[in-house]
């Protein structure tokens, strides 16, 4: 559970650093780069526990990368309909099922 919680908590800086910007497209490219550096640093500061507590629990490499992108894809959704207004279709909610459907067999012994 602290690797999830800790890869939750990356993920809403990581949300924010890659796509926050979008929304203020008015303030120069350079500016906005070394500004989503400096928190993208906040992003490995709970990432990187994450994967080492994940690895001392016992999952894998690809188990960890696996929770990682189910994690992303659910802050982002949450962030694209909340903070960049998109809607959200039918068809993005497809793509999230088949990828459920990675994770069973990620985690399938």
């Amino acid at each position: 559970m602290r690797t999830i919680l800790l890869l939750f908590c990356s993920n809403l800086f990581m949300t924010y650093a890659w796509y926050g910007h979008l929304k203020h497209t008015d303030i120069p490219l350079w500016k906005t780069v070394l500004l989503s550096w400096g928190i993208a640093f906040f992003e490995y500061c709970f990432q990187v526990p994450a994967n080492r507590y994940g690895a001392l629990e016992g999952f894998s490499g690809f188990q960890l990368k696996t929770i990682q992108e189910v994690v992303s894809l659910t802050i982002f959704a949450a962030f694209a309909v909340l903070y960049l207004k998109e809607p959200l279709r039918w068809n993005y909610l497809a793509s999230f099922v088949c990828i459920l459907g990675a994770v069973y067999f990620m985690f399938k012994k």
